[in-house]
């Protein structure tokens, strides 16, 4: 009989966790769809990666190998570079991202799908995990808001940015003083507020650059991009600004309207770049993500304990950092640990 696995959450790190694993796997997902954060949508002719911009490999770096064996495509190499800024909006070159960024024409979505798809998995979208228990035997089971149960599990691997994380363990059903542990250790990761202001133009900007990312973290933004630098995105002769803005800024701003936000955001992106006509884009997209970017990392003798119970943490908060690379590379080394303590090794 092959063994159990449930996954919950159906981002990058969740599928490329399941990947790894032989037997009867469950993948949960809260959303419509998959690819959690490195998120796509398309408004007004336009397409544009919201979320994560971008997969950054280096040319060695075996994951690429990995992205183009999925297929090639529609996958996008961003030719343009990365500069950078500080607090005083002071723009250079010099990012030094001189490796591939890597998107696809239909939207980095694309990475995910590819994913999901290469491996076969079925994921069970619009179910939002609630709880989870752990039977006497061991094994595991989750419901879900609707009050569906699902399981029993041999294994849970456990996906979501660590706050979502940390209040599915206060809710376990799971007598064991490392429940509380984890929870301690899980709840301790620092994550960043970020709001994604979405800026279009009905006209190009001449820059020599994709992208601009500020160094000193004390601007209003933290980073600003060009999606028509993606083929297959923009209209030619149209801009479409990605406005990602502080931590500090978002945290303020977080639940203020929309609309006050993208025209706040579009003041200070005219001012960044000395163009007025910025100021007043003909529409605008919004955005929060209330668990964005970890600024830290758990500890990991409290995960690796809890292996040793049948249940994993995977994601870009593992490793403190918030890249679809370092997501996928960490749900990827989960899994493999998932399948060796499977097979008791």
């Amino acid at each position: 009989m092959d063994q159990r696995v449930g996954v919950v959450g159906a981002g990058v790190a969740g599928l490329g966790c399941a990947r790894e694993i032989d037997g009867e796997i469950t993948v949960l997902e809260k959303s419509r769809g998959v690819s959690g954060r490195a998120a796509t949508r398309r408004t007004n002719g336009c397409r544009y990666d919201h979320g994560a911009n971008y997969i950054d490999l280096e040319p060695d770096d075996e994951l690429l190998s990995l992205v183009e064996g999925l297929g090639t495509d529609g996958l996008v190499d961003i030719e343009e570079p990365v500069w950078v800024f500080d607090r005083e909006g002071e723009i250079a070159p010099g990012h030094g991202e001189d490796g591939h960024k890597l998107t696809y024409e239909r939207g980095i979505t694309g990475f995910a799908k590819r994913l999901r798809d290469d491996a076969g998995l079925e994921v069970q979208t619009e179910t939002r995990a609630e709880s989870l228990a752990r039977a006497d035997d061991g094994t595991w089971t989750v419901t879900d808001t609707e009050g569906g149960e699902w399981g029993p599990f041999d294994a849970l691997v456990l996906t979501p940015p660590a706050p979502q994380t940390a209040a599915l363990l206060s809710r376990a059903d799971w007598d064991d003083p490392l429940r509380e542990r984890l929870h301690g250790a899980v709840s301790a990761v620092p994550f960043r507020t970020v709001i994604t202001a979405v800026l279009h133009y009905p006209f190009e900007l001449d820059v020599p650059y994709y992208a601009l990312v500020n160094t000193d973290k004390e601007h209003g933004i933290g980073w600003l991009s060009r999606e028509e630098c993606k083929p297959g995105h923009v209209p030619e002769g149209e801009s479409l600004l990605i406005c990602q803005m502080g931590g500090d800024w978002s945290a303020r701003r977080y639940d203020d309207p929309p609309k006050e936000v993208c025209d706040d955001a579009a003041t200070l992106v005219a001012d960044l770049l000395g163009d007025d006509r910025l100021a007043t884009p003909d529409w605008t997209d919004w955005q929060g993500w209330r668990y964005a970017i970890p600024e830290d990392s758990v500890d990991e003798s409290v995960v690796a304990e809890a292996e040793r119970a049948g249940l994993y943490l995977t994601g870009d908060w593992l490793v403190g950092t918030g890249r679809v690379d370092g997501a996928f590379v960490a749900g990827r080394e989960t899994g493999k640990r998932v399948a060796r303590g499977l097979n008791g090794s």
